[in-house]
């Protein structure tokens, strides 16, 4: 386990470089991160480079006895080349192109990106594939960023009916596969169908879905392009991408292409613009902890392997609405807490606060005139504290369906329904219990997993169905949330009633739906007691399932909400609405018992609990000390039973056991 740092040389003096890197391998810094929008620098005018300034900056690393990370500068081409080549720009849906000066602009469909991308990528990693201090490569810089996974331009037009000509034996099985007969929408060849433009309605939901799964895949195909040249320059580095969290870009789908996946944390932005609810003080000052475990768990679960933290927010940054100052301990808090989900690494970013451009509100380690801040200290003292481990063994897997948030998205049918937060409300009730979990695609192999949780499958066709019904034959718990089952792939209804192909399964079917504001009274029972539910409500009508939950309020009064089916060896349990957090809980805790998974006792909001590799953090985003019990057998690696606030401890032990001293 290790601390890095992004460094950006070029944007000081050559008088200060070797001051910067002798202070950052003084803070216990092993990985220094550099050159993801150098390119202008790289290549002042076409085919003339300039490497001095780099090779300087490689050299210092490495004796300092560092590793240097490069990036692929692709996401900040240089005035040069634009005016070259204009045709290298995106076009939003009405035909606007977006314009050079600032990042993420470019298409990853256009002919002559791609072949500017691979002349400047076989430039690079040749100058530097016998250098031994670098270790490893980040492709481009967060695809996706700015809502850019999406381009309209033509050769998007011209790419997408050839990538539909790929899936289709011909246009009459699109039309079939779409439903196109509604609103006259069939189509005579290929060639006709376009990006869906502006239009006084909406688009048909079934091109729209299709046109999300191509631009997905064409932000793979641009990866792997990455991702071969640097290889083929050297195979023994490693290569990632920093992804961002909460983004609807598929990263199930550029996994295979990486080594590892990364990412980027920035807790106290992300509780401000990525949740519904007002942030709290405490989470303006340290964000959720379920928030950014959560993408934790995503890109250690794509791969099944530690991934790393590309950029850690070192301090206040200048992008959410609010910018407060973290509390005194929270980078430390961070670093800890990225560890125990599963990173072997926390990359700071940055290491100064840059004098110009549009990020000069943003914190480094240390202030612009080089003295340290705050997150210095804390790098620092997370570098000395951390240490090797295995991986996360998680026996609980949550199924994420990009595809089912981008069908749910465009046919949302409520201004409240949010993907990612209804996901988040079964992720919390697991992470509330201590309970590791691994966040899979529908493609995954369930088997080694105890229990599964599902939330909203929306699109499941006859091979998903099959997987999930042989998990749940051969022994496993399953737990399928609201929405379950409503489409089929091309995101058109079942003939059948939801949840389609997974009724036999289920032992029930919706007998009809309803989504209601907050304003409305929402309650159902639940084994005895009364819980409330939010948004979304199916009422399903048994079959062979046993009911379990009963709505009481409004028009659904009286009809099922809840059911649970045993098959095979295990059983499946089907909530057809939106729990809030206590039912949330109740339901994860039956489905734990079910499997025989231990769990803790419920911790509090901003208190949490992690195992890896026979160790377990205590880790408290709160602004009040908690104190813990522990058996008698566990000791303290880190801290001790008292943990301080935005504090964490370290135990020499398994999570049994562990829980919190009442008041």
């Amino acid at each position: 386990m290790t601390v890095g740092v992004c460094y950006f040389p070029e944007h000081w003096s050559r008088e200060r470089w070797e001051t910067d890197i002798s202070q950052m391998a003084e803070a216990g810094i092993e990985y220094v991160r550099m050159g993801e929008f150098a390119w202008r620098r790289i290549e002042p005018e076409r085919g003339t480079f300039d490497f001095a300034w780099l090779d300087e900056a490689v050299e210092l690393i490495g004796k300092s006895g560092m590793k240097a990370v490069l990036c692929t500068p692709t996401a900040t081409p240089p005035k040069w080349l634009v005016d070259e080549h204009p045709d290298v720009r995106q076009r939003e849906q009405d035909g606007t192109p977006r314009e050079w000066g600032s990042r993420r602009f470019t298409c990853f469909n256009s002919p002559t990106y791609r072949s500017e991308t691979e002349r400047i990528v076989s430039v690079l990693t040749d100058r530097y594939a016998d250098n031994p201090h670098v270790a490893g490569w980040q492709t481009d810089n967060e695809f996706g960023c700015h809502e850019t996974v999406t381009c309209y331009c033509e050769d998007c037009g011209e790419a997408f009916s050839e990538w539909l000509a790929d899936r289709y034996e011909s246009v009459a099985d699109l039309n079939d596969a779409w439903g196109t007969t509604f609103w006259s929408q069939q189509y005579d060849d290929f060639e006709s169908i376009d990006p869906p433009k502006p239009t006084p309605a909406a688009n048909h939901p079934s091109r729209v879905l299709a046109y999300e799964r191509f631009s997905n895949d064409s932000v793979a195909e641009y990866n792997r392009l990455h991702a071969a040249l640097i290889r083929e320059a050297n195979d023994e580095w490693f290569v990632t991408h920093n992804f961002m969290g909460g983004f609807s870009l598929d990263a199930f789908r550029l996994a295979d292409d990486l080594d590892f996946l990364s990412w980027d944390s920035y807790p106290t932005g992300f509780v401000q613009d990525r949740q519904p609810d007002t942030p709290t003080v405490d989470e303006l000052r340290a964000g959720n902890p379920d928030q950014v475990s959560m993408n934790h768990d995503l890109q250690r679960g794509a791969k099944g392997k530690p991934f790393w933290v590309m950029e850690q927010q070192p301090g206040d940054i200048n992008w959410p609405p609010q910018s407060p100052q973290p509390a005194d301990g929270a980078m430390r808090l961070w670093a800890h807490h990225a560890v125990a989900h599963g990173a072997d690494a926390v990359v700071y970013f940055r290491w100064r606060r840059c004098r110009q451009g549009q990020e000069q509100y943003h914190a480094g380690l240390r202030r612009q005139d080089g003295s340290p801040d705050r997150g210095y200290r804390e790098a620092s003292t997370a570098a000395d504290e951390l240490f090797d481990l295995d991986s996360v063994d998680a026996s609980v897997a949550l199924v994420h369906d990009y595809e089912s948030l981008w069908a749910t998205r465009s046919q949302p049918l409520s201004p409240d329904w949010d993907y990612w937060n209804h996901l988040r409300t079964y992720y919390d009730a697991l992470r509330a219990r201590g309970v590791q979990v691994d966040i899979v695609s529908p493609e995954a192999t369930l088997e080694r997993y105890d229990a599964v949780v599902a939330p909203t499958l929306y699109l499941v066709g006859d091979e998903l169905s099959t997987a999930l019904t042989d998990y749940v034959d051969s022994g496993g718990c399953l737990l399928l949330g609201a929405r379950t089952g409503e489409k089929d792939p091309y995101n058109r209804l079942h003939e059948s009633l939801a949840p389609g192909p997974l009724t036999a399964l289920t032992g029930a079917q919706v007998a009809r739906h309803e989504t209601l504001p907050d304003h409305v009274e929402t309650r159902l029972s639940y084994d005895g007691a009364t819980y409330e539910f939010r948004t979304w409500a199916s009422w399903l009508a048994p079959e062979v399932g046993v009911p379990r939950g009963e709505y009481r309020t409004g028009e659904a009064a009286g009809n099922t909400a809840i059911v649970r089916n045993a098959a095979g060896d295990g059983s499946v349990t089907y909530c057809g609405c939106w729990p809030g957090d206590d039912l949330a809980d109740a339901l994860v805790t039956e489905l734990l018992d079910a499997a025989g998974v231990e769990y803790t006792e419920r911790f509090p909001d901003g208190v949490r609990v992690m195992e890896r590799d026979g160790y377990t953090w205590a880790l408290n985003f709160t602004s009040d000390p908690v104190t813990l019990t522990v058996p008698d057998s566990t000791g303290f690696l880190l801290g001790e039973s008292t943990v301080d606030a935005f504090d964490t401890a370290v135990l020499d032990g398994s999570i049994r056991g562990v829980g919190l001293a009442s008041e």
